[in-house]
């Protein structure tokens, strides 16, 4: 069931989201997410994929992760093993074998348009975004190991996301077009829920997004319930059949409230 609801063709866009996208892809500048998580940062490469009809090439970066990764990877580990064990030496001779393009790489190489997700591009260290500003200017790298170029044949439509956990450089900011994705508004929630869950019965949606938004406007919670929370809330309600009681009582509390000093200060 969850699967069914992370259909892309459910996204929701708002009105500032869109216009974001189209300045993107009018300037042929990557797009920089930010939000809180569960506002869809990620998803929206998903959505555009769909609607656009374009393969999506995702990247979705570590704190081990490098720059050059995103590009190609160079499999030195099976070039020394085939090295031992094959029999067949001019595979061994030949690099190329062994280079793996990553995310980036691959859409370069690409003879269509595409779209690329660089998902949470904060959790790298902080020379990660300025390692990848040349790359993302002129949209072509060098493989090293071989000196084969790779050249953007069209320019990808690229989406980057951040949790805020670090700051990012200046000077990728300025090579980006931003956009803060607001947490929605009970009336937008409203159409994101049902987009989802077309059949709901209004009452149970009324109800369900007043008890949400409660949740929400508790001050002290470390970490308060997000849309997909929400959707997953939901998901079980109807599911299980369940109404939610006339003195405030939340059932399923566990899909709302992810740690025990949350928990506590709910009940």
């Amino acid at each position: 069931m969850s699967e069914e609801r992370n259909k892309p063709e459910t996204y929701l866009l708002s009105k500032e989201l869109e216009e974001a996208v189209q300045v993107a892809e009018i300037t042929a500048r990557p797009l920089l997410l930010k939000g809180e998580p569960g506002t869809g940062k990620s998803l929206l490469a998903d959505y555009l994929s769909f609607k656009t009809k374009k393969k999506l090439y995702s990247w979705h970066v570590k704190s081990t992760s490098l720059a050059k990764e995103g590009l190609y990877f160079y499999d030195a580990v099976s070039r020394l093993n085939d090295s031992r064990f094959t029999e067949d030496k001019e595979k061994v001779r030949n690099i190329e074998n062994y280079i793996r393009l990553g995310a980036l790489g691959e859409a370069f190489s690409a003879d269509e348009h595409s779209v690329v997700l660089i998902d949470e591009i904060d959790k790298a260290d902080i020379e990660f975004p300025n390692d990848l500003l040349l790359e993302l200017d002129r949209m072509e790298f060098v493989i090293q190991e071989t000196g084969r170029k790779i050249k953007a044949i069209h320019r990808p439509l690229t989406l980057i996301t951040s949790n805020n956990e670090k700051e990012l450089p200046a000077a990728f900011l300025r090579r980006c077009i931003f956009h803060y994705i607001d947490f929605p508004e009970p009336s937008f929630m409203a159409d994101i829920v049902s987009s989802h869950f077309p059949k709901i019965e209004s009452s149970l949606l009324k109800r369900a997004l007043e008890s949400f938004y409660v949740i929400r406007t508790m001050d002290d919670m470390k970490k308060k319930p997000g849309t997909s929370e929400l959707l997953d809330w939901i998901q079980i309600l109807i599911h299980m059949g369940a109404k939610l009681p006339e003195d405030g009582r939340i059932p399923y509390i566990g899909a709302l409230v992810k740690n025990e000093e949350d928990l506590k200060l709910f009940r």
